[in-house]
């Protein structure tokens, strides 16, 4: 039996490429943009443009924008949050689900965050994540899958102890429009992939050449 999902499917684009951010986000195909900071380093960025990429993104119409704190204690992810957190109303903070981690995430949830744990990793992390009250959860379906681990098992678990908690998984390392749909048909609601990966979801061969067709037909009858 397939499993019920608990909310409308949700995909957000996993880039710091600007150009291409921008044109999924014109199309108004995805929800928002996450990043972390191996992304926005692949993606040429600093630091210091992350205030400029928000602005950005908010203007073109994401509603979430997700970046991650930083510092590798409690005290430094919660001092760096504050910087992330006065960027504006549509941001989320992400925070590495450490030890440390946890304790900044639970700081910054009772403070009214909208908090993303991110690299989670187990089942017990996640309902940890539920416990807390973190608004979403990230695993990495790719890495899973690198360390021999049956990720398209792991995360459906992770999305049931999370059920009725207000939590739910953002998954993540998605490579191929094909995982999406298979952790979507398990329960899975909310997706981050690449660009290439989102795009592969809205082509079909047969798609553009039926459209074609179309084109070629209204031409013929004079339009």
């Amino acid at each position: 039996m397939i499993p019920s999902a608990p909310a409308a499917p949700r995909l957000y684009v996993d880039s710091a490429d600007v150009e291409r951010v921008s044109r999924l986000l014109a199309a108004g195909v995805v929800h928002g943009v996450t990043t972390n900071p191996t992304i926005l380093e692949r993606g040429g960025r600093r630091a210091a443009e992350i205030p400029e990429l928000y602005a950005r993104w908010v203007e073109e119409g994401a509603r979430e924008i997700f970046f991650q704190t930083w510092g590798g204690d409690a005290a430094s992810f919660l001092r760096n949050a504050e910087g992330i957190r006065a960027l504006g109303d549509r941001v989320a903070v992400k925070v590495p689900a450490t030890a440390d981690g946890f304790a900044a995430a639970s700081a910054l949830v009772r403070d009214g965050a909208t908090v993303l744990v991110t690299a989670v990793y187990s089942v017990a992390q996640a309902l940890a994540c539920a416990s807390i009250g973190a608004r979403y959860i990230a695993p990495y379906l790719g890495r899973l899958r690198d360390a021999g681990v049956d990720g398209d098992a792991l995360i459906p678990e992770m999305q049931a102890v999370c059920v009725g908690s207000g939590t739910d998984v953002l998954a993540a390392s998605l490579r191929s429009a094909s995982d999406i749909v298979s952790l979507r048909l398990a329960g899975v609601p909310y997706f981050t992939a690449a660009p290439d990966v989102i795009d592969e979801m809205l082509f079909h061969e047969t798609s553009d050449a039926s459209a074609a067709e179309f084109d070629a037909a209204m031409g013929r009858l004079g339009a």
